[in-house]
């Protein structure tokens, strides 16, 4: 059976949960025709917020970096591979841009009056000054050594303002848009994001005449992208970076995905002059963030382990049954525990992560007991947002391993009558946690018969399996007409057959 964010209300960068952000540089290579991603490596490797790379030069990268509590413009040289600080004031500086035709570096600063201001910063001596005093600027870049153009905080939403900074004027353009401008190479354009509607839009902008085109829409949700010098868009969702060239392509392709686990959602990016560099943002991933509250937990560390929560985290029993109400619940249910079970462990003998949900099997030691646990957490944002436990486990009545083979193995040789034979004749399906999609053995008939049929190529493989009570959960690596899919499924056995399946998207 198979089934095939980050938006910022920008109001100041004081009022921004800074999430816990890494910036991975790569190189950028070329063959075939084809560009690809490798060598790559943390430049930031920094506990908390590590974001908005920008290239100063073809071998120097700037970014904002937490340091002593405030957050600094770093610069690092993959020459040398070395970071270092080039700025000491009071204040918090963020999207660090380079000035043209100028040794300086351009960056919004928070002060300590609480003011945010754009300034322009010595790259030798470190001194700065105010470039737009009378703009609250989000983000910016340069279009010549005059002219900036800038989502600037008006009301509750981000305009898109073009600033001259040699005749001191401003001009609106747009209402709500998105944080990021970037030059269109080989060409005397901008290119911003267009909010004014439910579906967003990466538009041009011709600064002088004003004039805008809309060039496509954006992979829903998200709003973080770069340009390659071949004019194709690189745009980031989840752990996959997406393609498109206006003039080539008609709609978007999977530039990369990345495998390994290092890597979390990621948001920004950044490529040098010479397209051989690409700079990301990721956010630190589900896997590590689950560590680190399971080390928290081991040690009976309260207040680490909610460092690593949400404000509004909450508990749940498999699937949707809320159990704390909010942060105090959640905090009293396990400071009880830290304080009562001096033995009190838990070590994963099986992990499936799949998106932004890390699901364990965990072995439990609890007053001198141990159990087996299986439990769902939901990462957003870099922290848990909710653990879920499978409390209550239906002792399986027959092996819920060996039906849920037989499925697999009829799926994979497109047996539609073996396939149907596996499952109870009420057969309930749903989304994760409880959309119900629709019941009964001829609705899943008439759907899959169709689907065996358009497919020759269909393979379905289990890369992970974690089996709790009448429970199978399998993670799969699908391949349906030449193209690879991943999803997470709950499998519930009963009386010898697949009563229940949970697709987790």
């Amino acid at each position: 059976m198979r089934n095939i964010i980050l938006l910022i209300s920008f109001i100041t960068f004081s009022s921004f949960a800074q999430t816990n952000t890494e910036v991975y540089l790569f190189d950028l290579k070329t063959k075939d025709d084809k560009i690809r991603l490798e060598n790559k490596r943390n430049i930031s490797n920094n506990e908390g917020y590590d974001n908005q790379p920008s290239f100063l030069n073809d071998t120097a990268l700037l970014f904002s970096s937490i340091r002593k509590n405030q957050t600094d413009i770093a610069i690092f040289d993959t020459t040398r591979s070395e970071r270092h600080w080039f700025n000491k004031t009071k204040g918090s500086e963020y999207s660090p841009t380079k000035v043209p035709e100028d040794m300086a570096v351009s960056a919004i600063r928070l002060d300590i009056d609480g003011k945010q201001r754009l300034y322009k910063y010595n790259l030798k001596s470190g001194l700065s000054k105010i470039l737009l005093d009378s703009l609250k600027v989000g983000y910016h870049t340069w279009f010549n050594e005059y002219i900036i153009v800038s989502s600037v905080l008006e009301d509750e939403y981000m305009s898109l303002v073009v600033s001259n900074i040699k005749d001191s004027t401003n001009y609106t353009f747009q209402k709500k848009v998105g944080r990021s401008l970037h030059k269109i190479p080989n060409s005397k354009l901008i290119s911003y994001i267009s909010k004014e509607n439910d579906i967003w839009e990466i538009k041009s902008l011709d600064p002088i005449s004003g004039t805008t085109k809309k060039i496509i829409n954006t992979i829903t949700g998200a709003e973080d992208m770069c340009w390659l010098i071949n004019g194709t868009i690189l745009m980031g969702k989840g752990n996959q970076i997406f393609k498109f060239n206006p003039k080539t392509d008609t709609n978007w392709s999977i530039f990369h995905s990345f495998e390994d686990t290092e890597l979390g959602d990621i948001t920004r990016m950044s490529v040098n002059a010479a397209g051989s560099l690409l700079a990301i943002v990721s956010e630190v991933s589900p896997k590590h963030t689950v560590k680190k509250l399971l080390s928290a937990y081991n040690k009976r560390d309260i207040d680490a382990f909610l460092d690593h929560c949400t404000k509004d985290v909450t508990l749940y029993n498999y699937p949707n049954y809320k159990t704390s109400n909010d942060l105090s619940s959640f905090k009293k249910f396990h400071q009880d525990q830290f304080d009562k079970v001096k033995d009190l462990n838990a070590k994963v003998s099986t992990q499936i992560i799949h998106k932004n949900y890390v699901i364990n099997l965990e072995e439990i030691t609890f007053a001198n007991q141990k159990y087996q646990d299986v439990k769902i957490y939901k990462i957003v944002s870099g922290k848990v947002a909710r653990i879920i436990y499978f409390d209550k486990f239906k002792k399986a009545d027959t092996n819920p391993v060996e039906i849920v083979q037989k499925q697999l193995d009829a799926y994979n040789s497109r047996n539609i009558d073996a396939f149907v034979a596996t499952y109870s004749d009420d057969i309930k399906i749903y989304n994760f946690p409880d959309q119900f999609q629709y019941e009964g053995t001829e609705r899943l008939k008439k759907g899959y018969s169709l689907f065996f049929e358009r497919t020759p190529d269909l393979k379905c493989e289990i890369k992970n399996r974690i089996v709790i009570g009448n429970k199978v959960i399998d993670e799969e690596s699908l391949t349906i007409n030449s193209k690879n899919y991943k999803a997470l499924a709950v499998y519930e056995v009963e009386n010898g057959k697949i009563a229940k399946v949970t697709f987790i998207q």
